[in-house]
């Protein structure tokens, strides 16, 4: 699997690498309904660990003609 994310890095809500798998509000929508990837919240920061950004792209890969989702 190619990373999308740094494993060793923290992103943070306004980083524009998130961009990548969805904006502000739509990183909310997924927090509220326990979806998206794994996140840490402290206080009222919210983190996002690069190694659990690519685990989650990798779960949610798609390979076409292989009957979906790998």
């Amino acid at each position: 699997m190619a990373n999308l994310f740094e494993q060793n890095r923290n992103y943070v809500l306004g980083d524009p690498d998130l961009d990548l798998i969805g904006d502000r509000e739509k990183l909310a929508q997924w927090r509220h309904k326990n979806m998206g990837p794994a996140f840490y919240r402290l206080g009222r920061k919210i983190i996002y660990r690069g190694a659990d950004l690519n685990a989650w792209a990798d779960a949610n890969r798609v390979e076409p003609g292989k009957g979906g989702r790998v």
